[in-house]
């Protein structure tokens, strides 16, 4: 039977997990508009049970392939380990069924790149990513801002976002977590792509970064728990990013510093942004020597040099991530453009390899590096795993 672009996308969730569920649940719950759940598919065939509660009569499959044959889907959603988003996705595009890749798009460049060359390949079929802070509206409107040049040319931008806070008991529940060959890295791959995505969504994507990486320094894991990059991007802008697990307290704040104005962000919630009169050099050229003797006496006041705005949006547990599906399901039916395009997976990936990359060489990093190297190192420490004992845990 031939299917209308009217009808409800059927979506396939591969991985009955927290994530997997959670997106299940929100699509059942009638709360992503155009979308219902097609089918289930867990290597887990005890889930089945639990499907089976929550979801009613969808069909259940222990293997993704015989979901994506059975013609009860139109799209899937990956929840599975990272190494495998770019497998599936390449499997589901190859057979005409659009995806949606959770992130990591994939560990390493060379492997998304392939995933993104499919794509392209099958341009009918819908490819996204599930980079749900480019549905929230504070950093969307921010991105407005930016691109307006309403603070002028970026000089510096600064994230500290180390709200990531997990006890040692987190990475004991499986063993694939905070390993190389398991997940890839730690918090640059885990907690933190949204963030790296941000800031190259918002900000420009780096030329090169120089990384300090600590691996295992307050955790008992072979990847990176604690994280300094420094960014440099073209015309003297720069950047500073900086993430950690370990941070129990934590903060999440965001500064663009630009010729003509500011933006702070605090925990992703509160926007302040600062527009200058003028350009920040013109005022400086600008000042009387008389008004200069003002400034540092505290007879003037800079303040009437520029305009203050707090920007905060309500947010709903949840939206995100169901404005993303939303978004997914109205693009599978030609309504709306993506916002998260899956080919701007790579972004993100490539960042966290070069950043790896100059921790292990003690370089600075260029993003064009040799990917075929970085694969290369990558297989070296997870070769080195074998030599230890794994850790117990369902997987």
């Amino acid at each position: 039977m031939t299917r209308s672009t009217h009808d409800p996308v059927r979506l396939g969730i591969i991985g009955l997990g927290t994530q997997g569920g959670t997106y299940a649940r929100f699509v059942a719950d009638g709360r992503v508009p155009g979308m219902t759940v097609g089918a289930v598919a867990d290597t887990d065939p005890a889930k089945a049970e639990r499907a089976a509660a929550e979801f009613g009569d969808v069909p259940f499959f222990t293997d993704h392939l015989a979901m994506m044959d059975s013609g009860t889907v139109d799209a899937v959603i990956t929840c599975v380990p990272h190494y495998l988003h770019p497998q599936m996705g390449v499997e589901a595009i190859e057979r005409g069924i659009h995806v949606l890749v959770e992130k990591p798009a994939g560990v390493h460049a060379l492997q998304v790149r392939r995933l993104n060359a499919v794509a392209a390949a099958h341009p009918g079929v819908t490819f996204g990513v599930m980079f749900n802070q480019r549905s929230n509206p504070l950093y969307r409107r921010l991105k407005e801002i930016v691109e307006a040049g309403e603070i002028g040319r970026i000089i510096r931008s600064n994230w500290i976002i180390t709200t990531w806070w997990r006890p040692q008991g987190y990475y004991e529940q499986s063993a694939w977590r905070a390993t190389w060959g398991g997940e890839g890295g730690g918090v640059l791959v885990n907690q933190a792509p949204h963030q790296l995505d941000l800031w190259q969504w918002i900000c420009g994507v780096p030329r090169s970064v120089f990384a300090k990486v600590s691996y295992g320094l307050q955790r008992d894991i072979a990847v990176e728990d604690e994280v300094t990059v420094l960014a440099d991007f073209g015309e003297g802008s720069t950047g500073v990013f900086v993430t950690a697990v370990h941070d129990l307290v934590g903060t999440d704040r965001l500064e663009i510093q630009g010729d003509a104005g500011k933006i702070v962000v605090e925990g992703s919630k509160v926007a302040t942004v600062t527009r200058l009169a003028e350009p920040e050099r013109e005022i400086s050229a600008g000042m009387s020597a008389e008004q200069v003797a003002g400034l540092f006496r505290g007879q003037f006041d800079p303040s009437q040099l520029y305009t203050t705005e707090t920007i905060e949006f309500p947010s709903e547990w949840g939206g995100q991530h169901v404005a993303v599906l939303a978004n997914f399901a109205a693009a599978v039916r030609g309504e709306e453009d993506l916002i998260a395009p899956g080919a701007e997976g790579l972004l993100g990936v490539r960042l966290a390899n070069a950043v790896h990359l100059s921790s292990w060489t003690g370089q600075e990093v260029g993003l064009d590096f040799d990917e075929a190297l970085y694969l290369e190192l990558l297989n070296e420490r997870i070769a080195d795993e074998a030599l230890f004992p794994q850790r117990q845990g369902d997987e």
